[in-house]
């Protein structure tokens, strides 16, 4: 008897075992598998519409993404909804049952779905009292003042503008035009969906790219803000004096660099400071930087900046993404130095902005934001908190500093040159009365017969530095090919600069 008792006794728990590894091969080797195949897709899609989403809001509270009751007769619970429409599509992205998640909908996925552990507590609260699954919401920097200024300020034209506070990385504005209506790709009928990802895809300006953080392009004179840094950091001060030509006959060859308008600075005089040649924007002048600090030097400061250093044309993308942010970012790119052993003239040219240099406004405003933080710069910042469905923080998302690409007294060197540009210089259209703002203008080719790209990137107040703004214009902007950055994109800059300042 104990016999048959035992063998029952011992099939019993081959039988549990079994069982319970079925189990966990299902809930856990297997689960993603069963997730995602095809057959589960709308079932998974009926039950994730079934969660109310967690809202997106901006520092003062304003909601830029929430979930509604879905449409009378719908199968899905919820809709997602954009109260701004596209005015914060570059930060929320889209949130789509057909398309999927971009930028913060999927970077903060795991709390605006109610799936992070630190949400268990109110998830369970939720089941025990019969209440829809919810989730949680995200605080956001952005300052609506400021990026409703940004907005306006950039009006009609094509471009993009980053604001950012340079004391802790705080993201107060991120606006591209043209944007897109969230709302048009996550409610309506799959047809209506369907038919606006076609418009926007098919639209030659690529509006779902944001131009201030995931395009890049040639930052032509602003990246004298960097070419500048490596000098001073390198022992040539602003007093440092350099030859003065117009022209300058590139190494080994008979090609020629020469000053916009192909004019001379300081009235022709034989040689110039280094502030001088940052005050006016003497191309000549850092083309000859450029060549005096070497590869080596250039590479190392743009790599202190937070730019990947790549080997064109070949390799163009940016394996080690050294700068992460809650938002798709492409870091600026330089020239390995190696490029230069073999295109030795074009180091004059990358020094000035041009050749195989490419930035965005959010790279620009992050090298400001250095000089204006006494070298040290902040990694960008977007989402300060999470909150659970009780209005609990569930989590804190804390300013970090990234790096400290300059040191302090470069900074405060740096500062001076910047304030030169816009108290005498090119930038002179962004001064503010009662507040020093410190910025650098850059006017970028687009190609032969192309108008240029114009560029500002400035902060203040330039002894205590609250705000740093960076914007491109592209395509000259109402000015076309007589566009320039002090021209189009300094009185850009200005206005949100005031706003942020207000």
């Amino acid at each position: 008897m104990e016999r048959r008792i035992r063998r029952v006794g011992i099939a019993f728990v081959v039988l549990f075992a079994l069982l319970f590894g079925q189990l966990a091969y299902v809930q856990v080797f297997a689960a993603d598998s069963i997730k995602n195949n095809p057959a589960n897709f709308s079932r998974q899609l009926i039950a994730e519409y079934n969660v109310r989403r967690g809202s997106i809001l901006t520092a003062d509270g304003q909601v830029i993404a929430e979930s509604v009751p879905g449409t009378p007769g719908s199968r899905y619970r919820f809709d997602r909804r954009y109260p701004q429409g596209e005015l914060y599509s570059s930060i929320t992205g889209y949130y789509s049952r057909i398309y999927g998640r971009t930028n913060l909908e999927q970077s903060m996925n795991a709390y605006l779905s109610g799936e992070a552990p630190e949400l268990a507590v109110s998830t369970f609260t939720d089941l025990f009292l019969g209440r829809p699954k919810r989730g949680a919401s995200v605080i956001v920097t952005i300052d609506p003042r400021v990026q409703e200024a940004a907005k306006n300020a950039l009006g009609g034209n094509q471009g993009a503008v980053v604001a950012l506070d340079p004391r802790n990385g705080n993201v107060l504005a991120l606006y591209s035009t043209p944007g897109f209506d969230p709302n048009a790709l996550s409610s309506g009928t799959d047809e209506q969906i369907r038919r606006a990802w076609t418009t926007l895809n098919d639209d030659p300006r690529k509006p779902l790219l944001p131009l201030a953080t995931q395009e890049l392009f040639l930052p032509g004179s602003s990246f004298k803000i960097l070419t500048g840094s490596a000098a001073i950091e390198n022992g040539y001060g602003p007093d440092s004096r350099w030859p003065n030509p117009h022209r300058l006959t590139l190494p080994l060859t008979n090609e020629e660099l020469q000053n916009f308008g192909d004019e001379f600075c300081n009235g022709g005089s034989p040689t110039v400071t280094l502030q001088i040649g940052f005050q006016e924007s003497c191309n000549v002048t850092f083309a000859e930087v450029g060549l005096k600090l070497g590869p080596e030097r250039m590479a190392e400061q743009a790599q202190a900046y937070g730019m990947c250093l790549t080997d064109p044309p070949a390799k163009t993308t940016c394996d080690d993404h050294p700068i992460s942010f809650e938002l798709p970012f492409e870091n600026g790119r330089f020239p390995q130095p190696s490029y230069f052993e073999r295109n030795d003239p074009l180091l004059a040219f990358s020094a000035i902005g041009l050749d195989n240099d490419l930035v965005n406004p959010m790279q620009m405003a992050l090298m400001a934001s250095a000089i204006a933080n006494d070298g040290r710069l902040m990694n960008p910042r977007v989402v300060t908190q999470v909150r659970d469905a009780q209005g609990r923080v569930a989590r804190e998302f804390r300013p970090k500093q990234w790096g400290e690409p300059i040191s302090p007294a470069t900074a405060r060197a740096m500062t001076q040159l910047m304030i030169s540009v816009v108290n005498g210089g090119t930038g002179y259209r962004a001064a503010i009365a009662g507040i020093q703002v410190a910025g650098k203008t850059g006017t970028a080719t687009n190609g032969p017969g192309e108008a240029p790209n114009a560029w500002f990137t400035a902060f203040a107040p330039a002894s205590a530095p609250r705000v740093v703004v960076s914007a491109i214009v592209l395509d000259g902007g109402d000015l076309g090919s007589e566009a320039t950055g002090g021209q189009v994109a300094a009185p850009i800059v200005k206005q949100v600069i005031e706003a942020a300042l207000s």
